[in-house]
């Protein structure tokens, strides 16, 4: 189930909603209440294959009962080391199983094949929906409690609402315990923070239909063609540069717009990643809740800054390698991860700073988003080939296919030039959506409500409707 779609719009969240308030309305307990919201969350989840919800409940119970152990008065630091190892190995195991199994297997047989040995028959495995969220949210529970930085959840309700939060759960942003601990036990609800919810949820959805669909359609176009031409590989490539931006930090905002609508304070996500000046800077910006739990539960572990400049280059390279990793079974991926490692190396060379930040800022941004584009191909290809053929087209080293006029006419209509003016102002501005939120007003709020509905009429009239993080 996807947010922008009008069954969730129009079935699930308005009998959430109303079913939710009506106990808070009655007084029911927070305890009663995280029960509801787990409920509507399994049920959330389990939507398309109910199966999924074993899984999850499986990885919530191993971290519930971990922690517990951990915590456990008189609990030795060999029994707590244990443990905790049994949590991690369980948690990646099942994460390695479900995303990485087919395609560890499928480069094995390839090994096998040309050694001229026998293969193995590889079974056909499902990846679960956000199983790479709620995984290392799950985790970071377990070893926030061995670090003795968080008390253990008081019971397994609690846990359970924390771990299956509808809102964050398929898609981030990944929600650390100590962030919701004192909100699952008690948490207020306002008319004020309901409005604010309602707003970034809106906008979030805005974003995504209006924005993010209609640049993919532009994206789609230009990496599905054969040879383009240079203009039309640098006008689709920026597409989805916008379409990965607005459809993921969409779903963002409209996760944090549904936590606030229930009392729940989410993380930010975004904060206008498109204006760095480094590619330093651009991960103190994208994706923030990933880029800070891969640092306090990755890269400081390993020694952070504090090693010799030879270690602290493997350090980045290793949190980049398993950042790619992390987004997908792919080798473009990987190399996606180590093409963003490799500048970050660069610019510890030069402390911190790209090479070059001599130029003026908005140079510096410009060319920051130069090597992002070229990042995303890679990210968006199938193949690290085909990646590589978009390069060539995108720096004119490729022959033209003589199909290129027609795919100019397809993309550069003026619906396609409007949006994409639209997406690059909203991208490089300096108003955020969340600080914009921070204050509403009778007419703001009109004027939300208004984009909203016409959004939802553009949504009925959309064939194209995808979700691109959904697949991590």
């Amino acid at each position: 189930m996807v947010f922008s779609s009008s069954f969730f719009l129009f079935y699930f969240l308005p009998v959430f909603l109303i079913g939710y308030y009506f106990l808070v309305w009655r007084g029911v307990k927070h305890s009663h209440l995280n029960l509801f919201i787990t409920f509507f969350s399994y049920i959330f989840y389990g939507w398309m294959e109910p199966w999924l919800i074993l899984l999850m409940f499986g990885c919530t119970s191993i971290d519930y009962i971990a922690a517990r152990m951990i915590a456990a008065k008189g609990a030795s630091p060999k029994k707590r080391n244990t443990v905790l190892a049994i949590s991690m190995v369980m948690n990646l195991s099942a994460l390695g199983f479900f995303k990485y199994y087919m395609f560890f297997m499928g480069g094995l047989n390839l090994i096998l094949s040309r050694l001229g040995l026998d293969t193995f028959s590889i079974w056909t495995v499902i990846l679960p929906v956000g199983i790479s969220f709620y995984t290392f949210q799950s985790m970071s529970y377990t070893i926030d409690v061995w670090r003795k930085t968080v008390p253990p959840a008081k019971n397994f309700a609690t846990f359970s609402c924390y771990v299956a939060l509808f809102p964050q759960l398929v898609a981030g942003p990944i929600v650390r315990y100590n962030t919701v601990a004192q909100e699952l036990a008690s948490r207020k609800h306002s008319l004020d923070l309901f409005v604010k919810g309602l707003s970034f949820f809106a906008l979030g959805f805005a974003k995504k239909v209006l924005i993010a669909n209609q640049v993919g359609l532009i994206a789609d176009t230009v990496f599905e063609s054969h040879l383009p031409g240079v203009l039309n590989a640098w006008w689709g490539s920026l597409a989805y540069m916008f379409q990965i931006y607005f459809d993921f930090s969409a779903y963002s905002d409209m996760a944090v717009g549904l936590g606030l609508m229930i009392g729940f304070h989410f993380p930010r996500n975004f904060n206008g990643p498109y204006r760095s000046a480094s590619i330093t800077e651009f991960w103190t910006r994208w994706h923030i809740s990933l880029t800070t739990w891969l640092r306090d539960y990755l890269y400081i572990p390993l020694g952070g800054n504090r090693v010799k400049k030879s270690r602290l280059y493997f350090n980045l390279f290793i949190v980049m390698f398993l950042s790619g990793l992390w987004h997908g079974a792919n080798w473009t991926f990987v190399a996606w991860g180590l093409f963003h490692a490799f500048f970050m190396i660069l610019e510890r060379f030069n402390n911190k700073n790209a090479y070059y930040n001599f130029l003026p800022k908005i140079l510096q941004i410009l060319c920051t988003q130069v090597i992002v584009i070229f990042g995303w191909v890679l990210f968006r290809a199938d193949t690290i080939a085909s990646a590589m053929n978009m390069w060539k087209s995108m720096l004119g080293f490729n022959t033209v296919s003589i199909a290129d006029p027609l795919l100019s006419a397809q993309i550069f209509t003026p619906f396609n030039v409007f949006f994409m003016a639209i997406a690059f102002l909203f991208a490089f501005s300096p108003l955020r959506a969340f600080e914009w939120n921070q204050k509403q007003s009778p007419l703001r709020l009109a004027g939300v409500l208004t984009l909203f509905v016409f959004s939802c009429l553009v949504l009925f009239t959309q064939s194209y409707n995808p979700f691109l993080y959904f697949q991590f």
